[in-house]
């Protein structure tokens, strides 16, 4: 199940739980030091360690909109997909777990799940980190933790993200209230794609921002514990609508989906703004003839670099490629399946 698509019950608030780990080989510089023979070297005994349930992507032989697409996927960074020198992704379908071998660190490994699925994206990821430290040597001090490139990750080198949709305390002009105050114990909010993004579609990831001195229970239940309260006071603003401002929200609701089903062109940024509006449709039962899991496939699929890779075609300028997004989201919401990446 890809990391957008609907799970359980809170899915009118939390979008996705992510566990990343970061690791390193001793033995070797960290990444920004290493020779192109020991960068090699590290690929391939990730790999080997790996074994054939995973899939790798050199990425060194792909396309510039093919990488993109994988940054708007949430498979790599930003920063993965613009590097020089040997570097691959390996990825297993089956648990959306993925594994960056050389981004900052040797290995970033990754799991991401829909839903409020911390404990279960935990567990995957830590399977497939016991298998690499049974096969690989990963540096670890017994006093500083996992060692890694940047000090903040030092200790667990663990970061864990829940991704929300909170347009009701964005309207409310709270969200940087809540930012300050969550910074208190430990946590931040970011963008839809992660440190020095903007916010898109009300999305915001919260997560830890230390690692050293905390073990992986405290993370997880500090952060779980937070994004609780979030979710109550995102739906309590929700239902505190009434009387004419319901109404007027109804109406921008059903002026989005109309858009959305009829537009001619639409851009990245329109786009973002009616997904919202649709998106908070859903969650109150406003629209019932989309799907949150349809809607959620789309803000992925409708992306420049996956929206050019899915029509198989070579990249084109902005109008071209708005035509073609309101194209292929009348195509979705007119009851067309859609190509799960």
């Amino acid at each position: 199940m890809a990391w957008y698509q609907v799970k359980g019950n809170d899915s009118d608030v939390v979008f996705s739980s992510r566990i990343r780990f970061a690791r390193n080989l001793t033995g070797y510089r960290f990444e920004r030091g290493l020779s192109t023979e020991d960068a090699n070297a590290i690929v391939e005994k990730i790999e080997k360690a790996l074994g054939g349930e995973y899939v790798k992507t050199d990425m060194t032989v792909l396309s510039a909109t093919k990488a993109a697409s994988l940054v708007e996927q949430h498979l790599i960074s930003r920063d993965f997909a613009a590097k020089n020198g040997p570097h691959a992704l390996f990825r297993n379908d089956n648990k959306s777990l993925s594994v960056m071998a050389l981004e900052e660190d040797h290995i970033r490994l990754q799991c991401i799940l829909p839903g409020l699925a911390l404990r279960d994206a935990f567990q995957f990821a830590c399977e497939c980190d016991d298998r690499l430290d049974e096969a690989l040597d990963i540096a670890y001090d017994e006093t500083l933790g996992y060692l890694t490139h940047c000090p903040t990750n030092l200790g667990t080198g663990m970061r864990a993200s829940v991704m929300l949709f909170l347009p009701a305390l964005k309207q409310a002009r709270m969200i940087p209230s809540l930012s300050h105050q969550i910074s208190k114990i430990g946590l931040t909010m970011r963008g839809l794609y992660g440190e020095g993004s903007e916010p898109s579609g009300c999305l915001y990831q919260i997560s830890n921002q230390v690692t050293l001195g905390s073990s992986e229970e405290d993370i997880l239940h500090k952060l779980e514990e937070t994004v609780q309260s979030i979710m109550e006071k995102e739906r309590t603003l929700r239902s505190s609508v009434t009387g004419e401002a319901a109404l007027r929200r109804a109406d921008r609701i059903h002026r989005a989906e109309g858009t959305l089903r009829y537009a001619t062109m639409l851009s990245s940024e329109e786009f973002f703004s009616l997904y919202t509006d649709l998106k908070l449709g859903i969650a109150l039962g406003e629209i019932d003839s989309i799907t949150d899991e349809t809607l959620n496939t789309l803000l992925i699929n409708v992306l420049p670099a996956t929206l050019t890779e899915n029509a198989g075609t070579a990249p084109k300028n902005g109008a071209e490629r708005d035509l073609e997004r309101a194209a292929f989201v009348k195509k979705a919401l007119g009851g067309s399946c859609l190509k799960n990446e």
